[in-house]
Order: structure tokens, then C-alpha cells, then sequence
């Protein structure tokens, strides 16, 4: 009992109080650093947002742009916050910092050489980002996968298609990337009518579909111009297959582009307009064809 007595009247109380304060403190401070960011990069989203309207952009494009750049930058932050934090409560507690900083320069250029790809992948996110190449909540199609972007992180961009299934890129391997809805949008139709037709009626009812689509309070507002018909692009097996484009808001080409069909389809059946069926022509010479009548006559082939 004296033992301990003696052990805990011989510890510097006053001195451990403060080293806790001081860590409290430290940590504290941290906390508010990051609250403070936090509020800043929100506001900093609202202002880039703002701006992007003001300079004609598309509100959901605007908002993509800025969500996508204010993410990053708030994982640089936090990272460089916490880590001084976390140097600082090394220091308090007598643990010399300038070492571990040498060891970690040392280290870091060790590991550098051989995080070549982790390095590119880096600053490819970054200019990714920078250049405003692809947004979270894109359509995009990336070495050939396409899908919607779920997220871009630093070392990493995520697709997930229309299945389901996630697709992750490291941003240095990223060879090719087509963004689908990027401004805006456009669904490109190829419609197919028997070579009977007047290709010029079938034109103008498409117009009149398109027309009647763009003055519907639904999808109206989805179509940003009028419908642009290139005209007759191939003459197929068996149809005629005219060709057009439908401008539409980012990534609503298809909820346009069905509905358009689904109209076509409806106006040409009113119309009495064929959607020709693949078809041949069989030709018999002299001897097939009296073979063929003697087999529909008596329903046995000749020897």
C-alpha cells in the first residue's frame, strides 16, 4: 500500500492533465477543421453550380461536374488534416516526428519506384476531373464496358451497366472513354418500311410523331430540338431504312426513344405504312418445279 502511495505521489499529475488537455484540444481541432471544410466545399459546390448556370450549362450537368470535383477535393483534405493531426498527438506524446519524416521520405521514394502505376493512376483521375471528361452520374463507355458512373476516387473510376454488375477502372488504364450524355444526349433511330412505300410520306409522319412528342407535357420537356431526319440511308434485303436523331436531355435519349417507337409504330398502323418482315424469293427451274407440283400432288418425292 505505501508502494503504491508512493508511486502515485511521485507522478507529475499536473503534467499528464495538461498532455490530455493539449491532446484533447489537438483532436478538437481536427474536428472543426474538417466541419469547417465540410461547409466550405459545400459552398464552394453551390457557387460552381451557379456559375455553371449562369454560363448556359445544364443544371443536372452542372451539378454532376461539381459533386464530382468537390468529392475529390474533400478526400485530399481530410487526408491532409488528420495526418498533421495525427503528427501533431505523435509529438505530444514525445515521440520524435523528425525521424518518422526522414523514415517516410526515405520510404516514400522506395515505394515510389515501385507504385509507378499507382502515381499515373493518380494524376489521371485528376485530369480526368480537371478537363470535366466524365461526371458521376454519366453515361459512359470505357475500354469498350459501358455503364452508369457510380464514382471517381482518386486511383479508380466505377461503371455499373445495366445488369448490375460493377466495373472498376484504375483511371491509368483508361484507354478510351465515350460519355453518352455529356451536355446532352441523342437517340438515333434507323426505321425500316416496305420498299412500296413512299419514303417521303413516311418522312413527314415521322415528323408529325415527333412533333406531337415534343408538344407532350412528359416528354416534351426531355427533347431540347426538333427532330432531325437524315433521310433515306440504306436499302436493305427486304425494307427501306430510314435514318434519324432525336436531341434529349443527358441520359434520356432512351426514355424518348421508346416512346417515339412505340408512336411510330401506332401512326403507322394507322396509316396503313407495311414494317416489313425479312422475306426471299425462291426461283425453279423447269424440272424442279414439276417436281415440286408432283410432290404437293401426291405427297411423295420422285426417285
Amino acid at each position: 500500500m505505501e508502494l503504491m502511495q508512493e508511486y502515485f505521489s511521485s507522478v507529475a499529475w499536473q503534467d499528464i492533465i495538461f498532455s490530455a488537455l493539449r491532446i484533447l484540444l489537438i483532436l478538437t481541432l481536427g474536428w472543426l477543421a474538417s466541419i469547417i471544410t465540410r461547409t466550405a466545399l459545400r459552398r464552394f459546390e453551390h457557387r460552381l453550380i451557379e456559375q455553371g448556370r449562369q454560363q448556359g450549362d445544364i443544371a443536372s450537368e452542372a451539378t454532376k461536374r461539381a459533386e464530382t470535383l468537390v468529392r475529390l477535393l474533400r478526400q485530399g483534405v481530410a487526408i491532409m488534416i488528420w495526418l498533421v493531426a495525427i503528427l501533431v498527438l505523435l509529438n505530444e506524446l514525445g515521440i520524435s516526428v523528425g525521424p518518422i519524416l526522414a523514415s517516410a521520405g526515405v520510404a516514400g521514394l522506395a515505394v515510389g519506384f515501385g507504385a509507378q502505376n499507382l502515381v499515373r493512376d493518380v494524376i489521371s483521375g485528376f485530369f480526368l476531373i480537371l478537363e470535366n471528361q466524365v461526371r458521376i452520374g454519366d453515361v459512359a463507355v470505357v475500354n469498350g464496358t459501358g455503364g452508369l458512373v457510380e464514382a471517381i476516387n482518386f486511383r479508380t473510376l466505377i461503371l455499373r451497366d445495366l445488369s448490375g454488375t460493377v466495373h472498376v477502372f484504375p483511371n491509368g488504364s483508361v484507354t478510351t472513354l465515350a460519355n453518352l450524355t455529356k451536355e446532352w444526349s441523342a437517340y438515333v433511330f434507323e426505321i425500316g418500311v416496305a420498299y412500296k412505300e413512299n419514303t417521303d410520306q413516311v418522312i413527314e409522319i415521322m415528323r408529325s410523331v415527333a412533333d406531337e412528342l415534343q408538344e407532350d407535357p412528359q416528354f416534351g420537356r426531355l427533347i431540347v430540338d426538333k427532330i432531325e431526319i437524315f433521310g433515306v440511308d440504306k436499302l436493305a434485303d427486304s425494307a427501306v431504312v430510314i435514318k434519324g436523331r432525336i436531341k434529349t436531355q443527358p441520359i434520356k435519349q432512351w426514355d424518348v426513344g421508346r416512346e417515339f417507337l412505340r408512336r411510330i409504330k401506332l401512326a403507322f398502323d394507322q396509316q396503313g405504312i407495311e414494317i416489313p418482315f425479312p422475306q426471299r424469293s425462291l426461283s425453279f427451274s423447269e424440272s424442279g418445279a414439276a417436281s415440286l407440283a408432283r410432290l404437293f400432288e401426291t405427297g411423295t418425292a420422285p426417285q
